[in-house]
């Protein structure tokens, strides 16, 4: 699934540089994610970039767009061919059960 930025957005911008994917920009009235670049960082991170230094915790899943982890490292690839195996420590998929 894609992440989102929602309405409490404060148009910091904190979330833009930290995107892998360059998913985020300024959008008419708070920052926006493009679902068809958002990987969730996955290949990238364990977590969310953007929901990590977001101040006021407005990076959430989307939960209309809904996608496996293996559809989000295809996309991921397509964006950068350099990427290919996918380490465990690259994933919020992939932690371990706490």
């Amino acid at each position: 699934m894609a992440t989102m930025i929602t309405e409490e957005c404060i148009n910091c911008g904190a979330c833009e540089p930290e995107c892998p994917n360059q998913a985020i920009s300024q959008g008419e009235d708070i920052f926006v994610i493009d679902p068809a670049l958002c990987t969730e960082c996955v290949g990238f991170h364990d977590e969310e970039a953007c929901a990590a230094v977001c101040p006021v915790d407005c990076c959430i899943p989307d939960p209309n767009n809904l996608e496996p982890e293996d559809v989000l490292l295809q996309r991921a690839q397509k964006l950068h061919p350099a990427l290919a195996e996918l380490p465990a420590h690259l994933s919020r998929f992939r932690r371990p059960a706490a």
